[in-house]
């Protein structure tokens, strides 16, 4: 739990959230401010979403963290030119000044977000200031630790929460104070939320958030990845040195609660018939002849009773639960709490990948993880492959997990929503 108001507090450092000089797209060398952004590199549907950002603008962020290339080497060089020539002709610009900066993000649901960006020391797990959920895979962090050190930048900021109290009345004024001011940029993205920042640059309001954070820690809420990054290169470069501290947005939800989705698995070269096939026997499996948004209601309701799964990608849905009891006991791992053994994922990666369908789970060319349920069943019906769908898990039971320093298997929720990358950077060289 938050380290306030225990007594190791004094003696575990906790949060610490430093200002940084932001750099900022200069809306008059853009066409929009909105058009200049990106959901985070890991949400970006290829190649659609891709090619359609690109399109949108020629200096939309996706050009500097999902650069195109032939090979990976020459992806980071593009990458790092092409930040150097926005920079040399005052696209992107560096404010004048250090600061934190506030960030709101509004949609017309009646859904308000607001959080902190700065640059926060980084820490290992074993510190228990920041949680991670979810196990990582190599591979991407070998891929984004090449990015980083290529252009020298946090290109876009991790979604980290915190549980505030009363401890964090003076952040909560800060932040509010600040966000009835007006603000450094505001637009309006595609998906309908209106995104405005700020920046806090008086030394009182500074020194007042970073003594109350320093009294709590935090979860990650969407980019392992990138925290695992930003540890490997930190331990690459002496301290001190601007690699000891990483980009992030930090959330209070106690006071702006997330929303917690699913993340997606498309399984490719296994049609849906084989899957099936596959399960039959050790899973009650029962065709849905209901739209999408009736069968994730079936899968909701199946799933508040035990593990359930909605595969798609033949034209139907087919709802996939009771699984048997015995098969997951013989290859679900035991060293780990029960909370953990019955979550959906965990059954997934370990009795139905590992076990069933023999699907590695960390390979592209066998599996990809998508957020959006309509275009992992779209994908899936297009290729021939199969949409495993899942229902989100509670944010309760992430934060409790993460607590006991249990991670859930990759990808196994989506916070949101998430920020919004290419409103304000991080240069190291700064």
């Amino acid at each position: 739990m938050d380290t306030a108001g225990h007594p190791e507090a004094t003696a575990r450092r906790g949060l610490e959230l430093i200002p940084f000089r932001g750099l900022r797209f200069d809306p008059d060398r853009v066409g929009s401010l909105a058009a200049v952004t990106s959901p985070p590199y890991d949400v970006v549907v290829r190649p659609d979403g891709l090619l359609h950002l690109e399109s949108a603008d020629p200096h939309n962020i996706v050009r500097l963290i999902l650069p195109q290339a032939a090979t990976p080497e020459a992806r980071n060089q593009q990458a790092a030119r092409t930040l150097r020539r926005w920079l040399s002709e005052g696209v992107l610009r560096a404010d004048p000044e250090p600061g934190l900066y506030v960030y709101e993000q509004r949609d017309g649901d009646g859904m308000l977000q607001r959080g902190l960006i700065g640059a926060l020391r980084v820490s290992d797990p074993a510190d228990q200031v920041v949680l991670p959920h979810e196990d990582v895979m190599p591979h991407v962090v070998a891929d984004r630790a090449a990015l980083m050190r290529a252009t020298s930048a946090n290109l876009e900021p991790l979604l980290l929460t915190y549980r505030g109290d009363g401890a964090t009345a003076a952040t909560t004024t800060v932040v509010e104070r600040t966000a009835a001011r007006p603000p450094l940029l505001a637009t309006t993205t595609e998906d309908g939320f209106c995104h405005r920042l700020w920046s806090i640059t008086d030394p009182d309001d500074m020194d007042a958030v970073r003594s109350e954070l320093a009294r709590h820690q935090a979860l990650i809420a969407d980019g392992h990845h990138r925290w695992a990054t930003y540890r490997t290169l930190r331990a690459e470069h002496p301290s001190p040195s601007p690699w000891d501290y990483g980009l992030v947005l930090l959330v209070d939800t106690a006071r702006y609660p997330l929303r917690v989705r699913a993340i997606h698995r498309l399984l490719h070269g296994l049609p849906v018939s084989e899957a099936l096939a596959a399960v039959e026997g050790h899973f009650r499996v029962r065709r849905l002849g209901a739209p999408l948004a009736e069968a994730l209601n079936a899968l909701a309701e199946a799933a508040d009773a035990g593990n359930a799964f909605l595969l798609a990608g033949d034209g139907a849905f087919h709802l996939v639960d009771r699984p048997d009891p015995e098969l997951v006991a013989r290859t679900v791992p035991t060293d780990r709490p029960e909370a953990w053994r019955s979550l959906d994922a965990t059954v997934l990666h370990a009795t139905l990948l590992a076990h069933v369908w023999r699907v590695p789970d960390d390979s592209a060319a066998h599996i990809s993880y998508i957020h959006d349920t309509a275009a992992t069943v779209e994908k899936a019906e297009r290729d021939g492959a199969t949409a495993v769908l899942l229902h989100p898990v509670r944010e309760e039971v992430v934060r409790d997990l993460a607590r006991q320093g249990v991670t859930m298997p990759r990808k196994s929720t989506s916070f949101g929503p998430k920020p919004a990358s290419g409103l304000v950077l991080r240069a190291l060289d700064l």
